[in-house]
């Protein structure tokens, strides 16, 4: 029997709990700073109140002042932190790992320097430790179509395991696997997480679909009322956006096939269904700007908008010194209009689909 200890204790990190729990082994949830009345309610009540649901049978919960109780005798790690934190939770480990530990992390996201030189967020996390103990700690990653509350009830996933050395991987694979909840493996790590962040950006401009619609509706446009409900619109912007993933594989010198799989086009699909992202994509299809729209969500963590302004940013550095042209990533140069600089939507379909004109 394994013990896993997790920082963090948000829905999906919690959820994971249900397939590690499901091979005989046991969690120890430790909450954040932010997580102190989840922590109370699981150890009052075995119920994760964001969930609605009781943790797995034998679940410990931890109160952050007492995280290196929790990391006592443990050799697994998981960094349960969103993107916001990522920095945060490395600091926080550079206190209680130890040599030989087994570190695998959640958060989906980018970094960018001021160069547009990007970063994925589980080397972010692991350049908060000390270099002689970073170096002794494996460091890898979760990716894929999971909605956690489907994991958490045993619905089928499929996600992919990424890290640099695949024994490690086999062995999280073998902790984590279960009848429901299936692993693959991906040493092409960057690639992975590459996908992971940009998947959350186009998301965003999925919501576009729906967004519209509604607006026509209510200006009374001919058609409105329907059953015609802007699939086309949506299909366009997904296909371009799986375009332009390939495209961001191929700038960082990764596997330009990654974005066919499970992190890449699976994952686009799942968050493009609902979610934060979406629904913020809608409201500003609907004719809202982008802080409006920000504004009727309050205390909503938007990690998908973050990761467009960052991404964006970098871009349009990339495109100063010669690195990207500038007819590439229009989707994407469109999304960061919209959200960092509050322009109204606007979607440049004729530089859709190979903005040399070859596609045309």
């Amino acid at each position: 029997m394994a013990t896993l200890v997790v920082l963090g204790s948000g829905i999906m990190a919690t959820a994971l709990a249900t397939p590690f729990a499901d091979n005989g082994n046991t969690v120890r949830l430790v909450g954040t700073h932010l997580d102190r009345e989840i922590i109370d309610s699981i150890q009052q009540t075995g119920i994760h109140p964001k969930l609605g649901l009781k943790v797995p049978e034998g679940t410990q919960a931890y109160q952050l002042e007492d995280a290196d109780k929790a990391f006592e005798g443990v050799d697994l790690v998981m960094s349960g932190v969103n993107s916001f934190g990522v920095e945060w939770a490395g600091e926080q480990l550079a206190g209680l790992l130890r040599p030989g530990m087994h570190v695998i992390a959640l958060a989906k996201g980018l970094r960018a320097d001021e160069d547009g030189n990007f970063e994925i967020l589980p080397r972010v996390l692991a350049s908060q430790v000390p270099e002689e103990l970073r170096s002794q700690v494996s460091w890898s990653a979760i990716a894929g179509p999971s909605i956690a509350g489907e994991v958490a009830v045993r619905r089928h996933t499929c996600v992919t395991f990424a890290g640099e050395d695949r024994g490690v991987l086999e062995m999280w694979r073998d902790l984590f696997e279960t009848d429901a909840y299936h692993v693959w493996l991906n040493t092409d790590f960057t690639g992975i997480e590459l996908m992971a962040a940009t998947k959350n950006c186009y998301a965003f401009g999925a919501g576009f679909m729906h967004g519209t619609l509604q607006r026509l509706k209510d200006e009374g446009a001919e058609f409105s009322d329907s059953p015609y409900v802007n699939y086309n619109y949506g299909a366009a912007v997904f296909g371009q956006a799986s375009l332009e993933m390939q495209e961001w594989l191929q700038l960082l010198e990764c596997d330009p096939q990654t974005v066919m799989g499970l992190a890449g086009i699976g994952d686009c699909f799942v968050t493009s269904m609902g979610g934060r992202n979406v629904k913020v994509g809608t409201l500003v299809g609907q004719g809202m700007t982008f802080s409006e729209a920000k504004a009727k969500m309050p205390g909503v963590t938007l990690e998908g908008a973050t990761c467009i302004v960052v991404v964006g940013q970098a871009l349009k550095r990339l495109t100063e010194r010669g690195v990207v042209p500038a007819e590439k990533f229009p989707l994407l140069r469109h999304l960061y209009e919209v959200v960092g600089e509050d322009k109204p939507v606007d979607v440049p379909w004729k530089k859709f689909f190979g903005s040399d004109g070859a596609g045309r």
